[in-house]
């Protein structure tokens, strides 16, 4: 167990060789161990962030480094020019874990590019163009899927890049969402969980309609679990945990507990035309983070994390609205707590007592995502530091 003693933070600058376009956390971590982070000054963090919901298992599980470093010594890399073992065994992995009728698998690199994919399928298919979207999306940089995400700076780069916008839709609202999709419209792209607009979970009702809607129109239905998938929200997907089944949903962030993948989970009928050159990828599903993948599925399986996150997570929001937080919203370990006052605020006076959160676009919400493996003792120790910081 490490410490999280409150102390002087140093704050960390950007080196003149980086490109300065992201804001850092005031931690310079050279170890991690579970929910745990080692500075380079021997200072002990608790992370209640995951790296942006990355470290699913904890960092530098035991299991997912022992894979790494076995399948690296074995095979470090070849290309889709060649089928590999690692490949279609967490293709089929991922089948089993995922509804019915999803089970089909592309392999990728990251969150976007799957979105990408996942956006490309449904314009093939449909031979339409429009994407509706919902207020709120963080989808992905990549040139569709900035045209899907929501916010001026993401809605500009698109047009630069010749992308049409998505129709965007408000957040839940049924009647609205019933007035976008028309003929025109390829997919319906959502987050069943909001991950950056502050852990906003949809309605059953929003879901529920936009199946139907997608169903009576000709649409394709798109979940992004880029953030809210792998086990974090109440089942390995969390098309699972709110009882409504997309065409095809994405996976990418916790999948490999560290290294960069991605992934389309998609129906038979999104992607039986498919043929050869359709899609593409050099490094997707490559031996090494397929390999990691499938240790991380392993210890989410063995370990019980899914339901760990269901109880731990609980347990914060409990202990959050005990505090005097107004409002919680969210699933399993991914929690909005929505303030009185700005969480960019509170997130600093965490740093103080060396515990990293996250803050959202909502700029009163202050965002948890720690690892599925978060344990009762640490949730306590988090709730002790938001005790102290909200007093």
């Amino acid at each position: 167990m490490l410490n999280a003693a409150p102390g002087q933070v140093s704050v960390s600058t950007t080196p003149p060789a980086l490109l300065p376009v992201y804001a850092s956390m005031p931690v310079r971590p050279v170890r991690g161990r579970g929910s745990w982070l080692l500075d380079e000054e021997g200072h002990e963090w608790l992370d209640a962030y995951g790296g942006h919901a990355v470290a699913s298992t904890g960092h530098s599980h035991p299991d997912v480094v022992r894979a790494i470093a076995e399948q690296a010594e074995q095979l470090l890399f070849y290309s889709t020019a060649v089928p590999l073992p690692q490949r279609e065994a967490l293709a089929q992995k991922l089948a089993e874990l995922c509804p019915d009728p999803l089970g089909r698998v592309f392999l990728c690199n990251s969150g976007a590019e799957a979105n990408e994919n996942a956006l490309h399928l449904a314009r093939r298919h449909t031979g339409r163009q429009t994407i509706v979207s919902v207020r709120g999306g963080w989808h992905g940089r990549t040139v569709a899927t900035l045209a899907c995400t929501d916010g001026q700076r993401y809605e500009e780069a698109a047009r630069r890049a010749g992308m049409p916008l998505s129709r965007k839709v408000p957040f839940d609202d049924v009647a609205a969402l019933d007035r976008a999709i028309d003929d025109a419209v390829a997919a319906v792209l959502v987050e069943p969980i909001q991950g950056f607009a502050g852990a906003r979970d949809c309605s059953p009702d929003f879901l529920r309609a936009a199946r139907r809607l997608c169903d009576e129109r000709g649409a394709v239905l798109l979940f992004d679990e880029v953030q809210c998938g792998v086990g974090r929200c109440g089942a390995f997907s969390a098309a699972e945990a709110v009882g409504v089944t997309p065409d095809a949903l994405t996976f990418a962030k916790g999948l490999a507990g560290g290294l960069p993948i991605g992934a389309v989970v998609a129906s038979s009928g999104l992607t039986d035309s498919l043929v050869l050159g359709d899609l593409g990828s050099t490094f997707g599903g490559g031996p090494v983070p397929c390999a990691a993948a499938l240790a991380n599925i392993g210890v989410i399986e063995r370990d019980g994390l899914i339901a760990n996150a269901v109880v731990v997570g609980d347990q914060l929001a409990r202990g959050a609205r005990a505090l005097g937080v107004r409002r919680v919203t969210g699933r399993g370990l991914l929690l909005g707590l929505h303030l009185d006052r700005p969480a960019s605020e509170v997130q600093r006076a965490l740093f103080e007592h060396r515990i990293l959160t996250g803050t959202a676009t909502d700029p009163r919400v202050l965002r948890l995502l720690p690892p599925l493996s978060f344990s009762p003792r640490e949730a306590d120790l988090l709730l002790a530091g938001l005790r102290e910081v909200l007093a």
